[in-house]
């Protein structure tokens, strides 16, 4: 909206994208950027845009009302849902979950993003990330558990030191009464969670939700039977798991070696 307001007293000046760029000292590519909504106004881009194109602090009033997600798109709406949860359960085969990582350990993942993200948005994305952890300490406290393969906690990203702290972590979230988690051995004869990883969670009206992410996007699952497959494939890995007192054992051998 901020963006299309932007455009349409833009247009109503008689100014190219160009001409505003450089009255504001932007390039035209920003201005393109902000108007399709694809980048927020960032420092003064907003009142020196305001005067202008004559706004009249039009600009100004939108830019107070904007929200910036730096969640994908296709997170926004399991983020909310997440926020809520009374329970939450998390398979994951590659990488420490969001739920678990360190400030630095989040910052090697989104560091490893193809095409990369500019350091602003790395900023922006690990402050998200983190400020969502605040639903394993909440009050009602939830039920949370994880699964993780042991890749996950072994793979240095960042750097043995930042693997290292984030273990530590690990180690003192899984104190928490709230919280199980649980590590897979790569000995395992059978799985069964090779179709990858998942999050099951309850909302906090007692629903049931699934939600699978992949290379380009996710989605819910909440329809019978393939959500009560996905619940019952997430029991059978933690059976499968070694136990959170044998898992914690390993996880602390491997910080160890670091």
């Amino acid at each position: 909206m901020f963006g299309a307001i932007l455009r349409f007293y833009r247009e109503q000046a008689g100014m190219t994208q160009e001409a505003l760029g450089k009255r504001l000292g932007f390039s035209k590519s920003q201005v393109a950027m902000v108007e399709r909504g694809d980048r927020p106004p960032k420092g003064d881009f907003a009142p020196l845009a305001d005067d202008a194109v004559g706004a009249r602090g039009a600009l100004l009033v939108a830019a107070e009302q904007l929200h910036v997600s730096h969640l994908p798109t296709w997170t926004e709406e399991y983020a909310e849902e997440e926020a809520g949860a009374v329970a939450l359960h998390t398979y994951q085969n590659h990488v420490i979950p969001g739920q678990l990582q360190t400030g630095a350990y989040a910052h090697a993942v989104f560091n490893c993003h193809c095409p990369p993200l500019s350091d602003d948005e790395v900023d922006a994305r690990v402050a998200t990330r983190l400020d969502r952890q605040k639903l394993i300490r909440r009050e009602p406290a939830p039920v949370i558990s994880f699964v993780l393969e042991q890749i996950a906690i072994t793979r240095p990203l960042g750097g043995p030191s930042v693997l290292k702290e984030a273990l530590h972590h690990i180690l003192d979230i899984a104190r928490l009464r709230n919280v199980e988690i649980q590590v897979m051995p790569p000995t395992r004869q059978t799985h069964a969670g090779l179709n990858g990883p998942m999050i099951l969670l309850e909302t906090a009206k007692r629903r049931q939700l699934a939600y699978v992410e992949g290379q380009s996007g996710g989605f819910f699952v909440d329809e019978q039977p393939d959500l009560g497959d996905l619940f019952a494939r997430y029991g059978i890995l933690r059976a499968q798991a070694l136990s959170p007192e044998d898992s914690a054992e390993l996880i602390e051998q491997v910080a160890r070696g670091l």
